[in-house]
């Protein structure tokens, strides 16, 4: 994007960007101010959601003062850092994206999993949707009543504007291209060997595994669009970046 941009709803109606459009509730601002890309929003979605709380969130969604600024020019290192459970990027309707939990096998839980980590077995937000109690567009609501994606918002994405979905938090663009992108990452084969037990089936982080190959994305989820280094949303795990190949923006650490 070039030059001053700005998008918004208002109380009523549907204001529409570059083929997007917004629902009367959802409110986003997209800007240009030096060498940064700004994004503020109330991080309400343009489209439906489930009910929450519900079985599996017992959280209550409500609207957000989101206001992060990522690199307008970013810059590729050598080496990918982590990310954690938290915000990896924004998508263009102002929502965050957290692909991450911070949830593990836990035995002693009545739920059966609890944010103590000692089991090694983190839970995987998609693989694991009906007990997170993830909605149709593959999000649900944190303790602090934040909305956000862990998986590819299919519904959402369907717009006349292109393919970029949002912007990871060091700057670079995040893609959706459908079965076109191609995950680097596989389900292990066999049995897990402690922990839960059973056979590796994606409940948890640890059952998939980056095998790489022939036309399969790098192990954050990158590859290369018209000439140009992006992320991609994918249909299937990791879903959206889990490292970044960039330097994060400060703003997404509270997010």
């Amino acid at each position: 994007m070039t030059g001053k941009i700005a998008l918004a709803a208002g109380a009523a109606g549907i204001v529409a960007f570059a083929g997007y459009a917004f629902a009367a509730n959802n409110w986003v601002e997209i800007s240009e101010r030096g060498n940064q890309i700004c994004i503020r929003s109330n991080n309400i979605p343009n489209h439906a959601t489930g009910q929450f709380p519900n079985r599996g969130n017992p959280h209550t969604m409500h609207a957000q003062k989101i206001n992060v600024c990522v690199s307008s020019n970013p810059r590729k290192r050598n080496r990918a850092s982590g990310t954690g459970p938290g915000a990896i990027g924004i998508a263009l309707n102002g929502v965050l994206i957290r692909p991450g939990t911070a949830d593990y096998w836990d035995p002693r839980s009545p739920r059966g999993h609890s944010r103590n980590r000692g089991s090694g077995w983190n839970l995987e937000g998609m693989g694991a949707a009906n007990l997170l109690g993830i909605d149709s567009a593959n999000a649900h609501v944190d303790n602090r009543g934040k909305y956000h994606y862990h998986g590819t918002p299919i519904s959402a994405l369907k717009t006349k504007g292109g393919t970029q979905v949002g912007y990871a938090s060091d700057g670079f663009e995040i893609h959706y291209i459908g079965s076109k992108a191609k995950s680097g990452y596989r389900l292990k084969k066999g049995t897990r060997p402690s922990g839960p037990g059973g056979r590796y089936d994606g409940t948890y982080v640890e059952d998939w595994v980056y095998v790489g190959g022939s036309g399969a994305l790098d192990q954050c989820n990158g590859g290369m669009l018209n000439g140009k280094f992006v992320y991609f949303a994918t249909n299937t795990f990791p879903y959206y970046p889990r490292c970044l190949w960039g330097r994060p923006s400060s703003d997404f650490r509270r997010m």
